[in-house]
């Protein structure tokens, strides 16, 4: 386990968590509202999703917001984690089930929709592959599954330190300190396995996902849906 994941596991960590993801991601409340319309396109009204990831609950509190007849199975690995997600989901966890651990704790569905969102880029690239895989073999035929995560192009280190001076820069612009946001680059420089988009891309489809397409980019952020 790297230093970076090891920190969803500390319970005042992911008791903050939930003011995070807003300040270090462009763009962050409105990719639920584009997986919401992305999963809308083919899913029933009543569509049964699964979230990888589903620690602090911020997307599934967003989703379940917008479409009031979605459940939800939400997997993560950390305890402390789920427990967040329980809070923030408030009266809405009565249309969630919440699972402590991996893709292989997941139910096996069929499920009408998937989501790991701020999730597979923590995998390396086999373990991603696995990771997706096993989702598709959760999902009805036809399913979309929403992914976003830090992917961006990084032929030769200086173009990797703009990117990542880029990452550091806007979340001291959201309102983090200096120190504080060099100190996450420095993090997720050496525990985040990042691929580019064209490696990223490559990995869905290599699951057995098709018509894979992009449908968010704010710096060193990607985001795509495919269909299981």
């Amino acid at each position: 386990m790297s230093q970076n994941t090891q920190l969803f596991h500390d319970v005042q960590f992911a008791t903050d968590y939930t003011n995070h993801p807003p300040r270090f991601v462009p763009g962050y409340r409105e990719i639920h509202r584009l997986a919401a319309v992305l999963i809308s396109e083919r899913a029933p009204a009543n569509a049964s999703v699964l979230v990888l990831g589903a620690g602090g609950g911020l997307e599934m509190k967003a989703l379940a917001e917008a479409r009031p007849e979605w459940t939800f199975d939400g997997v993560d690995p950390s305890a402390a984690m789920l427990a967040v997600a329980g809070e923030t989901l408030g009266p809405l966890v009565t249309r969630a089930r919440l699972h402590e651990g991996y893709i292989d704790d997941a139910p096996d569905g069929p499920f009408d929709a998937a989501t790991a969102l701020l999730t597979l880029h923590f995998l390396p690239p086999d373990e991603r592959r696995r990771t997706a895989t096993e989702v598709r073999h959760r999902l009805a035929p036809g399913a979309p599954f929403v992914v976003a995560h830090m992917s961006f192009p990084q032929r030769d280190a200086a173009q990797r330190a703009m990117w990542l001076s880029r990452y550091s820069d806007y979340a001291v612009d959201s309102g983090i300190s200096r120190e504080n946001a060099e100190k996450m680059r420095n993090t997720v420089n050496s525990d985040v396995p990042f691929l580019s988009p064209d490696d990223d891309m490559a990995i869905l489809h290599e699951a057995g996902f098709s018509d894979v397409t992009e449908f968010y980019s704010a710096f060193t952020f990607r985001g795509w849906v495919g269909y299981a």
